[in-house]
């Protein structure tokens, strides 16, 4: 949770040319929080507290717990006593890191691979090589919170500016459920208003040093000459920072993240579902995005892992290896199908009829993942029996080349109009 100083005037809108703002700032609003009622929808609306014990410290508060007072940090016991009908629940730190990780790979990861992952909710992204698709840096901001808001149920604001240090402070000024563009022409005005410690880097400490100087804003930084800010700053290292951050510029390099070890999707369904249709769909579309993402990062996977989780909230999964590496929507769903089957204890056959009559064990979420991840160029890749069947138009090619024109048919369609627009028949 960001508490830093959010001068008013500064959200508001500086204009809409996205020249040389190739730098975006990610941060999720109440992370924590939000994602406890994402798994808990009936605690929407109430104030919810993440921390609990007498001697412990709040380590999220939701936007409904923080108008009562409470913040990061906290003493749990002053925040109940702020806030006593408020909802305080333990840290689920592998729930919470498992879920930054599949927002990580499977969102921001889909745009580019230079991200630079500075806590379990925030990041940075150089988006210059993906403006070749995207177009506009605004674009991908907006499917970046819209994927987040429809997979995860949570929401994120996003800075978008020529630095990494204007574009943090742009989220942060966006905050909640926002999005703010500072045009590289206005980057200096738009830091200049802000107060000291709302830039990164400066605390209480150098507050205090900077303060003796008479320097109470950022923008009176530049009214002091080289040696004087040197002075102030205790360092020339830090002077220079200093000055460039006061221009709204940074010597930040963003870096790129470390290759995925899995790529996975997966959605909770607004009621328990028990029918195989419904089902079935949801895994589907859970395979063509899961292979969308592969056949992007030119990747194929060997393993396919298809995990539930039921209404009194126990997961279970189970995993398989294919025979061979592969990154197309029918021979994941092949494999996810036979997965599910065993999990809820069905033939594959009966789970694929799409059956209403018999109603399977209920379910709260569907997700698929895929692993044991190699690159397609270097990656030989053996089609399976059913592919390599004879054809029946000997200019159209094997099958396995057929299948594979019109799965690259699909994505162009894909791309154009939505991931929803088009799908095999499998």
């Amino acid at each position: 949770m960001s508490t830093s100083p959010r001068p008013r005037e500064a959200r508001r809108d500086w204009g809409h040319d996205e020249t040389g703002c190739r730098v975006l700032h990610i941060d999720m609003d109440a992370f924590y929080a939000s994602l406890e009622v994402a798994r808990h929808p009936e605690l929407r609306g109430r104030p919810v507290i993440i921390g609990t014990g007498p001697r412990s410290v709040v380590s999220a508060a939701s936007y409904e717990a923080r108008r009562y007072g409470v913040n990061s940090a906290m003493a749990t016991a002053q925040a109940r006593r702020l806030c006593p009908d408020g909802v305080f629940l333990p840290v689920d730190m592998r729930y919470y890191r498992e879920t930054s990780r599949r927002i990580f790979s499977d969102v921001l990861g889909r745009v580019t691979d230079r991200i630079e992952q500075v806590s379990v909710d925030e990041a940075y992204m150089d988006v210059s090589s993906a403006l070749l698709a995207w177009g506009r840096p605004t674009a991908i901001a907006r499917w970046i919170r819209a994927e987040v808001s429809a997979r995860f149920h949570v929401t994120c604001s996003v800075g978008i500016a020529s630095s990494a240090v204007v574009a943090k402070l742009a989220s942060t000024m966006a905050k909640p459920d926002g999005m703010l563009l500072i045009p590289r022409s206005r980057r200096e005005e738009f830091v200049g208003m802000m107060p000291l410690r709302a830039m990164p880097g400066i605390g209480p400490a150098m507050e205090r040093r900077l303060h003796l100087w008479g320097i109470s804003t950022v923008a009176d930084l530049n009214g002091l000459d080289d040696k004087a800010l040197t002075a102030a700053a205790g360092s020339a290292t830090i002077a220079r920072r200093l000055r460039l951050m006061s221009h709204g510029d940074d010597e930040r390099v963003i870096a790129p993240r470390t290759t995925e070890k899995s790529i996975g999707a997966e959605r909770t369904f607004q009621h328990d579902a028990s029918g195989s249709e419904t089902i079935l769909g949801l895994l589907r579309w859970c395979c063509q995005d899961v292979s969308a993402t592969l056949r992007d990062r030119h990747r194929v996977a060997r393993t396919v892992t298809v995990k539930v989780r039921y209404p009194d909230l126990r997961y279970e999964s189970r995993s398989h290896s294919m025979p061979s590496p592969s990154d197309l929507d029918s021979r994941v769903y092949h494999e996810a199908v036979i997965l599910l089957a065993r999990i809820l204890r069905v033939d594959s056959e009966t789970l694929s009829t799409h059956s209403q009559d018999h109603p399977l064990t209920p379910l709260r979420l569907v997700g698929v993942s895929v692993s044991s991840l190699s690159d397609t160029g270097t990656t030989a890749v053996q089609p399976s029996l059913d592919e390599t069947a004879p054809g029946e138009d000997p200019d159209l090619g094997d099958p396995s080349s057929r299948l594979r024109l019109t799965q690259a048919a699909l994505d162009t369609v894909r791309h154009k109009y939505g991931s929803g627009a088009a799908r095999l028949g499998f």
